[in-house]
C-alpha cells in the first residue's frame, strides 16, 4: 500500500530534522542557557554552537571563523552573519547547528523571553549544559 511521500530521511537531512525536533522540544532549556551563556560572556566568545559530530555538545563559534568560512564558500553564509550581528538577545535565541559537515541557523523567540526563561528553570549555565548534552545524545542519533 501507498500512504503518501513516506521516502526515509536520506542522511544529508536528517541530522537537520532532528536537530529541529531537539530545539523545539527543548526550547525553555535552550532559550535559559542562551541567556545564562549570554550573561557570562556577551558575545566575545562567539555563536554558541551544536556540533553533533562525535557525539551532540555545545561549542562555541567564533565569529572571525564564522567569517573565514564565509569566504571560503563565497559569502554564502552573509545572511546568516546578518542575522547573528544583529539578534537581541534578551527576546531571541540564535545559535548555530553544525553537522555533516554543514551549518544550519538555528533561531526562535520564546515565550517567556530568554531572561524569564533562565530564571524559571533555575538551573546554573553547567547543569543546562549538563541536561541538554544528555537529552541531545539521547534524542539525536546520527
Amino acid at each position: 500500500m501507498f500512504f503518501g511521500s513516506t521516502q526515509p530521511e536520506s542522511g544529508d537531512s536528517k541530522w537537520r530534522n532532528q536537530l529541529d525536533r531537539f530545539v523545539k522540544a527543548n526550547q525553555p532549556e535552550l532559550a535559559a542557557l542562551f541567556w545564562g551563556l549570554w550573561l557570562e560572556n556577551g558575545n566575545s566568545q562567539g555563536t554558541i554552537g551544536i556540533d553533533l559530530q562525535p557525539a551532540p555538545h555545545f561549542v562555541y563559534c567564533p565569529k572571525d571563523e564564522v567569517e573565514k568560512l564565509n569566504s571560503r564558500v563565497e559569502n554564502r553564509l552573509q545572511e546568516i552573519i546578518g542575522i547573528i550581528e544583529n539578534h537581541k538577545a534578551e527576546v531571541e535565541v540564535v545559535m548555530i547547528g553544525i553537522g555533516k559537515g554543514e551549518i544550519k541557523l538555528i533561531q526562535f523567540a520564546p515565550e517567556p523571553p530568554p531572561p524569564a526563561c533562565f530564571e524559571q528553570i533555575g538551573k546554573d549555565v553547567d547543569g543546562l549544559l549538563e541536561l541538554l548534552e544528555q537529552r541531545m545524545r539521547e534524542q539525536i542519533a546520527l
